[in-house]
């Protein structure tokens, strides 16, 4: 097994890398849901999931980062999607009556940026209850779960009856069936009327000063609205795993050597990334390694449908 601190030192390089280089409309998306859990601050039913159905779309972007090319036709089967990131209380839930132990918690530490340091570290006692480590203030119980590995998400997921959503699927939910035009699942700006409209890191590098959004790390899940078709959370707070190994797009001419460690993830976070509002948008792109677990990393399930 490869030394934890390699791992760490990895994933961060992964997670920051990439590469060198809608319409409101309702017809085909529906909520539905059951098991209500009260969160502190905002009703979040586990099972709150929008319907889309299936169809062609263009992934990819003709003006993102070189991983994001080229566009390619996909067909998506129809399914469902979470609504919201699964939260600490949602977690927490299935912690209880399973007794899940989280590959932090097997390690006894995870991924938290130092901020006093401006490094990674593999901080002691970080896991999903305290993500920035056991002496700090415990998650609440509304904001999205971080410090899950894909394994974990995985675990979390089949236990629910679901799965983690393909790539393909959470471009197609971020881009509203496919159709969205906007560079971001909201619009085509981060801020709106002035208003911030994600979760996302202020500036272009570490010194940045934050809370411009509200928050200096995570946010309560849907804390910031809606997209057109229902979707919340699509862009900043944390990174959502997904299920494939990370590839590049067929056609494209980016050295790369397959490795099946390495999984996709989607949407951006709170924290730093050198790719900067790229990170946010629709058809952003990074991967990390399976056994990773960061203090800005996080998930939502789907399920296939009718």
């Amino acid at each position: 097994m490869i030394v934890r601190s390699l791992i760490l030192a990895l994933s961060i390089a992964l997670l920051s890398c990439s590469d060198n280089k809608g319409g409101k409309s309702r017809t085909d998306n529906e909520n539905t849901g059951s098991k209500e859990i009260k969160d502190t601050t905002l009703s979040i039913k586990e099972d709150e999931m929008v319907y889309f159905k299936g169809g062609t779309f263009m992934m990819g972007s003709l003006n993102g980062l070189q991983n994001e090319q080229p566009v390619h036709k996909v067909v998506v089967q129809s399914f469902r999607i979470d609504k919201y990131l699964v939260t600490v209380s949602h977690f927490r839930r299935f912690v209880e009556a399973t007794g899940f132990k989280t590959d932090a918690e097997k390690f006894g530490d995870s991924g938290v940026f130092d901020f006093k340091t401006s490094g990674w570290i593999l901080k002691i006692g970080a896991y999903w209850q305290y993500p920035t480590g056991e002496t700090s203030s415990p998650a609440a119980d509304n904001y999205p779960v971080s410090q899950v590995s894909v394994k974990d998400a995985k675990a979390y997921a089949q236990w629910v009856g679901k799965r983690l959503p393909t790539e393909a699927e959470w471009e197609y939910a971020a881009r509203c069936g496919g159709t969205s035009k906007t560079r971001f699942s909201w619009g085509d700006n981060l801020k709106i009327g002035g208003k911030y409209m994600a979760n996302v890191w202020q500036g272009t590098d570490l010194s940045a000063k934050q809370g411009a959004d509200g928050f200096d790390l995570t946010s309560p899940v849907g804390q910031y609205g809606e997209t057109p078709c229902g979707m919340a959370d699509m862009g900043g707070n944390v990174w959502n795993w997904c299920s494939d190994i990370y590839k590049p797009y067929p056609g494209s001419d980016i050295p790369f050597q397959n490795n099946p460690e390495l999984i996709v993830i989607r949407g951006g976070s709170f924290f730093f990334d050198q790719n900067g509002e790229n990170s946010y948008t629709s058809t952003g792109r990074a991967f990390n390694t399976q056994e990773t677990s960061l203090f800005n990393t996080g998930f939502r399930c789907a399920s296939d449908a009718e």
